[in-house]
């Protein structure tokens, strides 16, 4: 196959090497190509339109348009396109030629039946959903909990319009907590996912993700086909893929690279692959802007300013989704401009006074093309800094410790190496973190740190990258080069500390876009090699390895991320050192009630990083459990002396203090705490639990209330509302607020059961039974349900209810003294009627 198709190249070429300097035959309309001044072709922007024939898939052909009047031949489609000039044919004959004899080596590797775009798409589609499958039923685990369960703007009680106005953790931008990342597109997506099914069923959610980068798995041959081979319609407007096995394969290289299973498998992700989706469709739109036009230079306007919102869409969704007008750029001039880099730089230098005349500076069109571009991104950023508000989010050391560095070469330093980090993770996608933080990557402060040698690694084969980029001789080369390096480092750019500060150290989710760029040079890379080499099946045997054991390594990252004790899990062995991974793995612990573990795991956490004030919280709450008061209280005392405004450790504190009888400290904690969160229902609800037992009913009362009202559903406030008025005597009072919490809370049997006491006590008792029996539908193992109820029946005088209800509540709960007293009366009553009947 590969002989064959470097025969028919060679073959191609000498036919094409004939026709240099002639016409070429006539149209159908009888007119002949122009041979005056060297030009592409319109709609013909690089290479060869003779090509069109070499490299379209099988059953597609072209040839010099027929005369008028003639016939196609059956069997094959003839695509009629727009005549090459003469001036400068051999140039564009020799690169075109090296184009169809790289794709051409890739025929050992991707096989002749898959090329037609249908099929090629088919089995990318197919693999892309394959690899990620595994997470459909996962759970919502890491930030899906605030992002989707947490976020108050997926409900329906949300204003839509609120979605503009909010952040993407659903907090108002103008707070100065607000993270800043404005993706309202992809919250609303999130909210109609929560609207279809009904609720917070994370199998949903998972299926649209999986679906996304599927598509954009399928939309990758389409751009990877024109970043390859080029710009070529055909008379009717339709593109032609002139590299279709370097396309398939980056696309399929791209479909099953592990680094993307964050995006995927993590519901969060779904920004990154909406912004990706729209990142694409912006750019194919940019290269649909050259599809109808007549001469060189010209373009549609239209395609240009769809292109444009199109990024803007992509922006709304993804932060970095801007960065394709910048790529659009650069396509622009090296593909439709035909700019060569080094020749401009060398014209500069030398001040040629040829620079003058450099056709791309010149042409109205691309110059055009340009300001519209520049103005756009200009536009868009403008808006988006003036929606942001009060500027860039605050982040802390632990999240980006090398932009809290004093020195500027200590930050230059490390940021390189968190570049060469992404590198790698690119290479060799094997160890994976969900989270890169909290001192997982320790800082480079000297030259003598041995990771130094990863900086120079990475710069020496970006260096060696950019110099073939600019400097090779073969045109095509350059231009593959420059494209790839583009599309891996433009998408990078906003989470490269270059520009602002951002709040990570390496995240896996930023390299969605970038990994495309990768996959398109190491595509080129093989291409290469297979070329030059005669070991031909050892290449293709690499490959293949290369795509199974990605794929099988998509599978079983997928399997980590369907719950967050894998998840979480799974970091210790890729970032021992990350006190954050310990931190989640015992919070994971404690919430299945596996103290013991847990606090071994928040120790860990803390001693990783004696200033985690999370860790210590949660571990003070835990020994608060225990009633380890006195190491818990000097853990919750350090935590608020090291963050003073963390309102959580503030009411903790407080708590325990209440239980170590130190009740003014205790409330000064709980005002503390109500000071930096004025809207803290839960330190409320204590605080009004701390004036019950100081016996301060009044302030308990309204303490309660404030709870309810920030919170209605707080079940608890209303239930310590309902039975303090019910033990101060205030039955009507109670009877008011049980019937008033009742109406907040409908289902909620706890409060039922309370208000049915209320009732029971004021003599109601047909409704007082009522709420008895349906808190015990609600819950039928309750044994003080049941107790209560008999003690209703007994007082109501219904004495063979109350037995059966007190025997239920014993076998229940044998060790309720009350129980046994109250059924040892009824029986001693029973025995006395019976007595007496007799």
């Amino acid at each position: 196959m590969q002989a064959w198709s470097r025969r028919r190249a060679r073959k191609a070429a000498r036919r094409l090497g004939t026709r240099a300097g002639r016409p070429f035959p006539r149209g159908p309309a009888g007119s002949r190509a122009h041979s005056s001044t060297p030009s592409s072709p319109a709609g013909s922007v690089w290479p060869s339109t003779a090509f069109a024939a070499l490299l379209a898939p099988p059953g597609l052909t072209s040839s010099p348009c027929p005369p008028m009047g003639s016939k196609e031949t059956s069997g094959r489609v003839k695509v009629a396109i727009s005549n090459h000039h003469n001036a400068g044919a051999r140039g564009w004959q020799a690169a075109a030629f090296k184009m169809a004899e790289l794709d051409a080596s890739l025929d050992h590797i991707i096989p002749s039946s898959v090329l037609p775009p249908s099929w090629a798409k088919l089995v990318v589609g197919f693999v892309s959903l394959v690899c990620f499958a595994r997470s459909y039923d996962g759970d919502f685990v890491f930030d899906d909990s605030e992002a989707i369960i947490n976020n108050k703007d997926l409900r329906a009680e949300t204003p839509l319009g609120d979605l503009w106005h909010h952040d993407f953790w659903g907090s108002r931008l103008s707070s100065n907590t607000s993270h800043k990342s404005y993706r309202p597109l992809t919250v609303l997506t999130f909210r109609i996912n929560y609207y279809l099914s009904g609720g917070f069923h994370p199998v949903s959610f998972h299926v649209v993700n999986i679906l996304l980068h599927g598509g954009v798995s399928v939309l990758m041959v389409d751009v990877f086909s024109v970043l390859f081979g080029g710009l070529q319609y055909t008379s009717k407007g339709r593109r032609l893929n002139l590299a279709p096995r370097s396309s398939l394969l980056a696309a399929l290289l791209f479909a099953v690279h592990p680094v993307h299973t964050e995006c995927v498998a993590g519901v969060v992700g779904r920004a990154d692959l909406l912004g990706a989706l729209f990142f694409l469709l912006s750019f194919l739109g940019y290269c649909k802007a050259f599809r109808e036009s007549n001469k060189e230079g010209t373009h549609s306007t239209v395609w240009v300013l769809l292109s444009i919102l199109l990024g803007a869409v992509a922006m709304l969704c993804k932060e970095q989704g801007i960065t394709v007008l910048g790529l659009n750029a650069v396509f622009d001039v090296l593909v439709t401009g035909k700019l060569n880099v080094l020749d401009l730089v060398q014209k500069v230098l030398h001040k040629d006074k040829s620079l003058e005349n450099i056709g791309v500076l010149r042409n109205g069109g691309f110059l055009f093309r340009m300001t519209l571009l520049a103005l756009g991104g200009a536009g868009v950023l403008y808006v988006r800094w003036r929606i942001m508000g009060t500027g860039p989010p605050a982040f802390t050391e632990v999240d980006n410790p090398a932009s809290f560095a004093d020195s500027m070469l200590v930050r230059a330093i490390n940021y390189n190496y968190y570049y060469s980090l992404n590198a790698w993770l690119l290479l060799c996608p094997w160890w994976l973190c969900f989270d890169w933080s909290m001192g997982c990557i320790p800082l480079i402060k000297s030259a003598g740190d041995w990771r130094v040698m990863a900086l120079a690694a990475l710069w020496f084969c970006l260096i060696g990258l950019i110099c073939q980029a600019l400097c090779s001789e073969d045109s095509h080369r350059r231009r593959i080069l420059t494209l790839g390096l583009g599309f891996l480092i433009i998408p990078f750019l906003p989470a490269s500390n270059l520009f602002f500060r951002v709040g990570f150290v390496v995240a896996e989710r930023v390299l969605y876009l970038p990994s495309a760029g990768y996959c398109m040079l190491l595509t080129f890379g093989f291409g290469v090699l297979s070329k030059h080499t005669k070991k031909k099946k050892l290449i293709a045997a690499v490959v293949l390895g290369i795509l199974f054991v990605n794929m099988l390594r998509c599978m079983i990252r997928s399997g980590e991320w369907r719950n967050e004790e894998q998840l979480f899990r799974s970091a210790l062995p890729v970032c021992p050192l990350n006190a954050k991974v310990h931190y989640n793995v015992g919070k994971n612990l404690a919430d299945k009630g596996n103290q013991t573990a847990a606090i071994r795991y928040y120790r860990e956490a803390v001693r990783l990083n004696p200033k985690y004030v999370h860790a210590m919280n949660n571990l003070g709450n835990i020994l608060k459990e225990r009633n380890e008061l006195q190491e818990a209280e000097g853990l919750l005392s350090l935590a608020v002396q090291i963050q003073p405004d963390f309102a959580a450790a503030w009411m903790n504190l407080g708590i325990v203090q209440n239980s170590l009888k130190q009740f003014e400290a205790a409330e000064q904690s709980y005002r503390t705490a109500i000071k930096h969160r004025r809207k803290y229902p839960d330190c409320y609800y204590n605080l009004g639990r701390l004036y019950a037992d100081l016996n301060r009913h009044v302030d308990a009362l309204n303490a309660w209330r404030n709870a309810t009202v920030l919170k209605p559903e707080h079940s608890l406030a209303w239930n310590n509302m309902i039975i303090l008025l019910d033990n101060t005597g205030n039955l009507a009072q109670a009877e008011a607020v049980g019937r008033e919490a009742l109406e907040s809370i409908p289902d909620d049997h706890s409060l039922m059961f309370s208000l049915a006491n209320v009732l029971g006590k004021s003599q109601k008792y047909k409704e007082s039974e009522a709420l008895f029996l349906k808190a015990i539908k609600a819950r039928p193992n309750a044994a003080s349900y049941h107790g209560n109820l008999a003690v209703l029946y007994h007082r109501w005088g219904h004495l063979d209810l109350a037995k059966k209800h007190y025997e239920i509540s014993l076998q229940l709960d044998p060790t309720a003294s009350g129980t046994k007293e109250n059924y040892g009366l009824l029986r001693r009553k029973l025995e006395q009627m019976q007595k007496k009947d007799v």
